[in-house]
């Protein structure tokens, strides 16, 4: 949209400059794309009198000019001929710029100084396209010394706008005069549209409108009689050019005024070339041939809307008019349409005939049907103000459904809550009356009234969009978001499940995926007894066929499945795991039956129980378990007894590692160590903790001692560091066992267990009596509860 200066103050008073009002509309959210000064590039370019011709005394074709600028005389040396004394003229100055660019210096032509240059219309860049010959003359009354620009009006400057396409409304000198004086903290005010019917001939008695189709939503005529063709006046050809549209003539130009003006877009027919005097919207005929007003002959379809008048098509409805119904020079007769379409079919026709015009531009963007009547009474007073014929008494007006006003309420402090402000009622109020949003305030509340034109106001968001935006965004406090890092249920399991497959195959494994549903006999081949719960299953009633008839409620076959198939290829080791679910009967036969996530870790080859171990605590310290321990299982008849643990979280068990018994291994055709591990997802997601605190790096030194004790064989490690752990209290950073002995120094059924214990106060450094006293409150406690001592 392009908005010139001049004309947007005739609207607003101004007392900015472009750039400045375009940065300021900028901060309201106004896209501009770019400030257009015709004569941007032109500098010391001033007006000049010459007072003094001579002859050059050594070049034939030189002038020597004596010019009066008004602050000096000056020299100038010029080859033109078309000038004589008294003559006002374009003096370039020294270190002046031309329109293209070029650059102006004084300097001496054959001997004599000259002091710069005279301009032609081509250096000023207004030319055109005609050929010029000699300097531009000005006239004699004008002031001396004064900037070209000011005198050719090339310091006018056009703003123009990228209007998103919510906002219709801004596709108009007076949408962009409403969004000037909310920027500017002013008032606006609407051109005249005030007009009297000179013509006593009431339009309804000659014309009647008939709409055939929906994608009309309204049509207003009014007529026009005694008609004057005639050119425009000056001011209104220069308003529309620096718009970007051709002045035709006073009829044709006044619609376009008013398009540009208003933002509704309009037509003029010659009421001559309307037969049976009706007009008819509706469809066109598939395959008819159409002559537009660019002299196109184009192919219709059933799908564009046009205006008929009863026997032939006269116009493409919202796009462009016809050929046949054109103003011409002897039209003494004319009807103003103003109308409102759909847009949707707007834009979809104009694409499809190739014929993008300002009407269909803005018709697209579904404009508000009210526009209408604006714009068919500033049509009617521009008639009468430009003398160009004599309006008609009455108007036809077709409006079925009528788009009222609508209304949003909204609290004012949920406004500064949502946008992080202290604004005031009143100034919230006055930022929405500003842009013609009329409120009302009611306690805390603002009712506001949104006009008809604002077609992207619906909710309370919207509304603290305008707020924001006209109070300023520049002055609004910046503020932190307050958001939280914890995610919702539902999201969390998919965020730990990413994590689980992170840690695994971090871990060296590869991630399996088997079916749900298995044979009965899996039970047999990993030695569940005949009574064990885990027989109790859920039956397919359609099953594929008994291998795969029931639903598992172990994954332990289904792994050993995977680690068997890998065997029997040869593959000389396998790392595998599975994230599956188990299915546990309900005992209702109505009711679905409970579903569990299980991880499943299997294993063989070059690998033993602490590779297995390893994995798992990869996988529970990745996810932020804490106190996870590992205690001996003997009694799970598809594990080696004495190599099984189960996986205990918060007291309860939730998984069983190990390696498989010798005979389940055999079963699956695997005759060498199987490890596999079954851990319940959903027990271990309850326990993750995935917070990360930063921890600064420690300021005070650590102090190590080493300890190497006797115990039972039958004593596991992790109860000796939790012994540590629980009497050194939180000095102990770190226990680390580094050696394991059995040997002839160590009597039968007892082994050496050797640690490192680092010890460690974040708040001071720890003296030889400070540490001496938490070790031997560990040494006594190791004695106490493990029959620990001490080895020589």
């Amino acid at each position: 949209m392009k908005v010139p200066f001049t004309w947007l103050q005739d609207y607003v008073d101004i007392n900015v400059s472009p750039k400045e009002l375009g940065d300021k509309l900028t901060l309201t959210g106004s896209q501009l794309e770019e400030v257009i000064i015709q004569g941007d590039t032109i500098d010391k370019v001033v007006t000049g009198k010459i007072t003094k011709i001579e002859k050059h005394p050594d070049a034939e074709k030189l002038s020597i000019c004596q010019v009066n600028i008004g602050s000096e005389e000056i020299q100038i040396v010029t080859a033109a001929t078309n000038m004589k004394e008294q003559d006002v003229v374009p003096v370039a100055l020294h270190g002046s710029t031309l329109a293209d660019g070029t650059k102006i210096k004084k300097g001496k032509l054959r001997g004599e100084v000259s002091n710069g240059m005279f301009c032609s219309e081509e250096e000023l860049g207004i030319a055109g396209d005609e050929p010029v010959h000699g300097l531009m003359i000005l006239p004699q009354d004008i002031a001396l010394g004064v900037d070209i620009k000011e005198i050719l009006g090339l310091n006018k400057a056009i703003l123009d706008f990228d209007i998103t396409s919510n906002r219709p409304d801004c596709l108009s000198m007076v949408g962009m005069a409403r969004e000037t004086a909310a920027a500017l903290r002013t008032s606006y005010k609407m051109p005249n549209l005030d007009y009297k019917a000179e013509c006593s001939i009431n339009i309804n008695d000659e014309l009647k409108v008939e709409i055939k189709d929906d994608l009309c939503y309204r049509y207003m005529a009014r007529g026009v009689k005694n008609v004057k063709i005639a050119p425009s006046p000056s001011w209104m050809q220069e308003r529309l050019l620096e718009a970007g549209v051709r002045p035709i003539n006073n009829i044709v130009d006044i619609t376009n005024f008013v398009m540009l003006e208003i933002g509704e877009p309009m037509h003029a027919f010659d009421k001559r070339e309307l037969t049976n005097n009706k007009i008819v919207v509706e469809r066109a005929k598939e395959g008819e041939k159409f002559t537009t007003l660019d002299e196109v002959e184009r192919t219709l379809d059933s799908s564009v809307l046009c205006i008929k008048d009863n026997k032939r098509t006269i116009g493409l409805a919202g796009i462009m008019g016809g050929l046949n119904s054109e103003i011409k020079d002897d039209t003494t007769e004319v009807v103003f349409e103003c109308a409102n379409f759909d847009g949707t079919n707007i834009r979809v026709n104009s694409k499809k005939l190739n014929l993008r015009t300002e009407a269909s531009s803005r018709f697209e963007k579904e404009i508000d049907p009210n526009l209408a009547q604006l714009a068919i009474d500033r049509a009617c007073a521009l008639v009468c103000e430009l003398d160009a014929g004599e309006v008609m008494e009455g108007t036809i007006d077709v409006y079925n459904n009528k788009k009222e006003a609508g209304k949003v309420i909204v609290n004012s402090k949920w406004v500064n809550t949502f946008l992080g402000t202290d604004i005031s009622v009143e100034e919230m109020k006055r930022c929405l009356d500003s842009v013609d949003l009329f409120t009302e305030i009611d306690g805390d509340n603002l009712v506001v009234t949104a006009s008809t034109f604002r077609v992207d106001i619906e909710i309370k968001e919207d509304i603290a969009e305008e707020i924001a935006r006209i109070y300023g965004y520049d002055i609004i406090p910046t503020t932190i978001f307050k958001i939280s890092t914890e995610r919702e249920p539902r999201y969390k399991k998919g965020l730990l499940d990413e994590k689980v497959v992170l840690f695994a195959t971090g871990s060296g494994l590869n991630q399996a995926i088997s079916y749900s549903f298995v044979s009965p006999k899996v039970f047999d081949k990993i030695n569940l007894p005949k009574d064990s719960e885990l027989r109790n299953v859920v039956k397919i009633k359609n099953p594929l066929g008994e291998d795969y008839s029931v639903m598992r409620t172990t994954t332990l076959p289904s792994m050993m499945e995977c680690l068997g198939r890998n065997y029997s290829r040869n593959n000389s080791y396998a790392r595998l795991f599975e994230m599956g679910k188990i299915y546990i009967p309900s005992g209702e036969e109505d009711k679905l039956p409970t579903e569990k996530n299980i991880l499943t870790i299997g294993m063989y080859g070059d690998c033993d129980y602490l590779d297995l171990k390893g994995t798992v605590e990869n996988i529970t310290e990745g996810l932020g378990v804490k106190s996870a321990k590992y205690i001996r299982e003997s009694e799970d008849p598809s594990y080696h007894p004495g190599k099984t643990a189960k996986l205990v979280v918060r007291g309860k068990e939730i998984g069983v590692l190990g390696e498989i018994h010798p005979d389940v291994s055999e079963n699956y055709g695997v005759d060498t160590e199987c490890y596999v591990a079954q851990i319940n997802l959903d027990n271990l997601y309850e326990a993750a903790d995935m917070d990360r605190k930063y921890k600064p790096l420690p300021k005070f030194p650590a102090v190590t001692r080493d300890i190497a004790l006797l115990v039972e064989d039958s004593v596991l490690v992790q109860e000796i560091e939790d012994c540590i752990r629980k009497a050194g209290g939180n000095i102990v950073e770190k226990v680390e066992l580094f050696d394991i002995y059995k040997g002839k120094q160590i009597p039968d059924g007892k082994k050496s267990i050797a640690y490192a214990i680092a010890y460690r106060d974040e708040n001071k450094t720890l003296t030889d009596k400070d540490v001496n006293k938490v070790h031997e409150k560990i040494l006594r406690s190791l004695e106490y509860k493990l029959g620990a001592t001490l080895r020589d």
